[in-house]
């Protein structure tokens, strides 16, 4: 069994320096990191395809080329302290923390968030804090304790005109953030903002994406 599953993560790393992913820190990561815990069991035979699969919640685990893209765009080192917000199956997050020094994951959904804490442990990923919390206010300051600025930010789901100030805010000098922008998954596009100087912002696209919206506030059991 784990002799197929090898063969069907390096299948999909080939797949991806074919669609254009150079990055090897990058690859290596997603190697390293197996899809299939983080797929439902139902779907198991499709966590190493290269398409996004809902995981309940109306939300979905991405597409391995684009967490893949927004990872290399991020250009994270190991020296880095990455927030991440939109935890979900905690795909993404595994692999981020990989690459940097410390990350932080806000979810709203606390059965996504509880689900992706129990993988951090199995996978004995230690540099993970992930909280249930409105993620579009950015990190909260906790027991007096502020973790911004943050040398990256990644946002797992889509901003209406632009990511929140609160985020922008939270972005260290000189470092990056990627976010989805657009109103409706037809027009989304993927954005690369680096922070110039406090009010001082270089924006550019980088693909086409489709994501679920950015919501605010700890969502309610029945969303």
């Amino acid at each position: 069994m784990e002799t197929i599953q090898n063969s069907k993560i390096i299948r999909l790393i080939m797949d991806l320096r074919r669609k254009g992913v150079s990055d090897m820190n990058v690859l290596k990561a997603m190697e390293r990191i197996p899809r299939d815990v983080f797929v439902p069991q139902e779907m198991l035979d499709q966590a190493y395809e290269d398409i996004a699969l809902p995981i309940g919640r109306g939300q979905t685990i991405s597409q391995p080329f684009v967490v893949a893209t927004m990872t290399e765009a991020m250009q994270i080192s190991d020296r880095d302290k990455v927030l991440e917000i939109g935890t979900g199956s905690g795909y993404q997050a595994a692999i981020l923390s990989k690459l940097c020094r410390r990350l932080y994951t806000i979810e709203r959904h606390k059965p996504l968030l509880q689900n992706a804490q129990a993988i951090f442990e199995d996978l004995k990923l230690r540099n993970i804090t992930a909280i249930c919390a409105d993620g579009m206010k950015g990190w909260p300051i906790i027991n007096g304790i502020s973790q911004a600025p943050f040398q990256r930010i990644i946002v797992t789901a889509a901003a209406r005109g632009k990511p929140p100030q609160e985020l922008l805010d939270q972005l260290d000098v000189g470092g990056i953030m990627v976010c989805p922008v657009g109103d409706n998954t037809d027009d989304q596009v993927l954005k690369k903002y680096h922070k110039l100087s406090d009010d001082t912002y270089s924006i550019s696209d980088i693909c086409p994406v489709r994501f679920v919206p950015l919501l605010p506030d700890i969502a309610r059991s029945q969303e």
